[in-house]
């Protein structure tokens, strides 16, 4: 189980096969399935069009959380690892915001973790977010579901 919360831009591909290459060889031939989301900055929500947006945590609460979430995935499903990558600060429309990925022998195990993890992460972690829009910035709202 690996949580990163960063500030720095990622290329999700990249860090998909960069933690494949080294965490892998102890399950080797074991997995038969590697579920992947990646979350971008879209140019709307909610009706409204987005220009950028700006992403808070809280050091720690939020890390901790996430650890949280990965270990009652790996309770709840037959895993072999989890990787969850969060970006923070100001982010430009495209950027990616969030990976999660799941190893698992089998696809709905991986499958069902992975959405797990997502929607855990998008309804409960401790991230607030400023968006930018041609009208000005504003708070979002708590997603509920």
């Amino acid at each position: 189980m690996t949580i990163r919360v960063q500030k720095e831009g990622f290329d999700p591909w990249r860090e998909l096969a960069d933690y494949q290459e080294t965490h892998t060889l102890d399950w080797a031939g074991r997995y038969g399935a590697t579920a992947v989301f990646v979350g971008s900055l879209r140019d709307f929500n909610q009706g409204l069009a987005v220009t950028g947006l700006t992403l808070e945590h809280y050091p720690g609460m939020t890390e901790g959380y996430l650890e949280k979430i990965s270990t009652e995935a790996r309770t709840r499903w037959e895993l072999f690892d989890t990787l969850v990558i969060h970006r923070y600060g100001p982010l430009s429309l495209g950027d990616p915001i969030v990976l999660v990925a799941v190893w698992s022998a089998h696809r709905d195990a991986a499958f069902a973790a992975c959405r797990y993890l997502i929607d855990e992460l998008k309804t409960r972690a401790p991230f607030w977010k400023k968006e930018t829009t041609p009208e000005g910035v504003h708070w979002v709202e708590e997603k509920k579901s």
